[in-house]
Parts: C-alpha cells; sequence; structure tokens
C-alpha cells in the first residue's frame, strides 16, 4: 500500500507493479488497518463523498447497505464514534467500490463481542463470490481459524508454514510424556521440543511423521496426545524457530 520502503526485490498484484502502477492497483484494493483516521472529514457522509471519487467502481446503493447493516448513520460525526464503530466504517469504505482484494491489518483488534461478529459477517458475504480474495494479518487467530481457508505463520521475517487451515491444524498434535532427562527428542523427525520440566516433556508432533509410535520407541512413556489449535500451533512455532534462532 505503499505505507514503507522495500528493501529490496518487487511486488506484484494482479500481474502489476505496486509502485509504477500504484493507481491501478489501489483501485482494486480494499484496505482496513489500524493507521487509518477519518476525523478530519467531520462527519461520515463528507467521507464517503471524498473517497467515492476515487474508485469508479464506487457501488452507492451497496455503500448505503453496508452503513444500516453496520449501525453507523450517514450524518453520524466521525470523532464521535466508537472504536468498533471506526473500524466498521473502514470496512465500508473499503468494500463499497467491491475490490478483487481485501486486505485487512490487524481487523478485529479492540473490538467487542457484538462488533466482532458484525465484521465476521460482513467478511463472510464479501467471500461468497469467488473472484475476491480477503488477506488478513494478525496476531490474535482465536477468531481467525473459523475463518479462514489458508494461513501462513511469518516470525522473524520468514515464512515458517503455511498451508489450508484445516489440514495445518489437523497435521500436528500437542504430545506430553514422560522421559528421562538425558532423552533427546529432536532427534526424532517431526518433533519440536517446546517445554522440559525433569522427565516430563511436552512436544509439538508432526503426525505425518509417524508420531507417536516413534516417541514410545525411542523410550517415552506415558504419552498423552492432544488436538492443537491454529494459536497454539502459532505459538509453538515461533517458539521452536525463536529457539534454533538463539543457540544459532
Amino acid at each position: 500500500m505503499g505505507m514503507g520502503e522495500k528493501d529490496a526485490g518487487s511486488i506484484d498484484v494482479f500481474g502489476l507493479d505496486h509502485a509504477k502502477d500504484e493507481v491501478a492497483v489501489k483501485r482494486r484494493i480494499g484496505y482496513v488497518g489500524p493507521d487509518l483516521s477519518f476525523t478530519a472529514w467531520g462527519r461520515v457522509n463528507r467521507l464517503l463523498s471524498f473517497v467515492r471519487s476515487f474508485y469508479p467502481n464506487w457501488d452507492d446503493a451497496y455503500c448505503a447497505d453496508l452503513l444500516a447493516r453496520l449501525n453507523i448513520g450517514a450524518h453520524d460525526r466521525i470523532s464521535t464514534l466508537s472504536f468498533g464503530a471506526r473500524t466498521k466504517l473502514a470496512l465500508v469504505i473499503a468494500l463499497s467500490h467491491r475490490p478483487s482484494l481485501l486486505l485487512l491489518d490487524e481487523p478485529l483488534a479492540g473490538l467487542d463481542v457484538i462488533s466482532k461478529q458484525e465484521v465476521f459477517s460482513e467478511l463472510l458475504q464479501a467471500v461468497k463470490d469467488e473472484e475476491r480474495t480477503v488477506v488478513i494479518s494478525a496476531h490474535d487467530l482465536h477468531d481467525l481459524e473459523r475463518l479462514t481457508d489458508h494461513t501462513g505463520i511469518i516470525y522473524g521475517g520468514k515464512l515458517l508454514m503455511e498451508g489450508p487451515t484445516a489440514e495445518l491444524v489437523d497435521r500436528f498434535r500437542i504430545v506430553d510424556c514422560i522421559a528421562p532427562d538425558s532423552w533427546a527428542p529432536e532427534t526424532i523427525p517431526g518433533i519440536r521440543l517446546l517445554h522440559r520440566e525433569g522427565e516430563k516433556w511436552r512436544l509439538l508432533a508432526d503426525m505425518g511423521e509417524d508420531v507417536p509410535p516413534s516417541l514410545e520407541s525411542a523410550g517415552a512413556k506415558e504419552t498423552v496426545v492432544t488436538p492443537v489449535t491454529l494459536e497454539e500451533l502459532f505459538l509453538a512455532l515461533i517458539r521452536t524457530a525463536g529457539h534454533a534462532v538463539h543457540h544459532s
């Protein structure tokens, strides 16, 4: 979106260069982020009148419908809107020109339960059209697990893992077991050490690597295997990645 200077490489969206073809790219992207501020326009209708002029595909009827569904008045003063209402207003602007790509940066941060549900509802409605892609950057993954169909986990500027969300969650398990202090589970394919306290070990296991039978054959006892949530998987992966960086 042009908010920071790139260090190297290039960014292509829709086969267009994000810098050379900036206007054409941005006309096809709807953006919602925590750095957006609309208070300078005073009221909602003045803001919408200004923004709509940048988008040839702006849909006035759709915009009015979104405002009504998200309980935002066209004549509301922006400065008096709650945090959640301002986020929903940003979503209205992002959706009203029916973008090919919806880019959301921490869209649920600071929202109450009701506002989250309203935002979820509009996002699900937006992706019913298979021609639209929604990319969400977020740290709170609990609410996103049921919304996203593809997930990438980034840590330290590196993509640790990516794939269909359901497959990623189903692929891994948390394993608690008993084993000697001298045990070295990291040498077992598909195993990452999360925590150890004496002879009690907590591991992240890639179930595609014939786990836990390989653990038991390597000396583990009282093995307990539990499913992971997307948030637990994220925390486990960045924790083990952090250990690798620290040890190197």
